[in-house]
């Protein structure tokens, strides 16, 4: 079994990252660890284009840049900060857990993988992101695009 693992990691793993290196985009989230931010960017991507979500995604960070602020926020502001990106469904969603968090969490983003599918709005993919790109833990996730 070692030297399959190896195998993988000398002709699979190793290329994959060094390729991501040298070609990743530049994305704000990328740039950060905040699991809100970046639970905030799987949600908005959803659906969405990734050139139509920056904008959006960095005006709702200058708006609501914590947990408690989209918690507390009117409905009515986070619908209007979200028109223009559809299924609104999403941030509604978002606003529940986010509710969630502040009250059982004490605001602080879950870490644990079943506390964060336990959330509203979160299945497998978005808790695999975020607990790989915020926790740096191994986590895969599959996209279907």
């Amino acid at each position: 079994m070692k030297k399959a693992n190896k195998t993988l990691q000398k002709e699979c793993i190793q290329p994959l990252l060094e390729w991501y290196r040298a070609d990743a985009r530049d994305l704000p989230w990328r740039r950060i660890s905040d699991p809100y931010a970046i639970w905030v960017s799987e949600i908005m991507l959803q659906q969405t284009q990734v050139a139509t979500v920056i904008p959006y995604w960095e005006r709702w960070m200058k708006e609501l840049p914590t947990i408690s602020a989209l918690a507390s926020a009117p409905v009515d502001h986070i619908l209007k900060l979200w028109e223009g990106l559809g299924y609104y469904r999403r941030v509604r969603l978002m606003q529940k857990a986010a509710i969630f968090i502040q009250k059982e969490n004490g605001g602080t983003f879950p870490d644990q993988d079943e506390a964060i599918l336990a959330l509203p709005g979160i299945g497998p993919y978005t808790a695999g992101a975020i607990t790989s790109i915020a926790f740096d833990r191994p986590n895969p996730i599959l996209d279907g695009n």
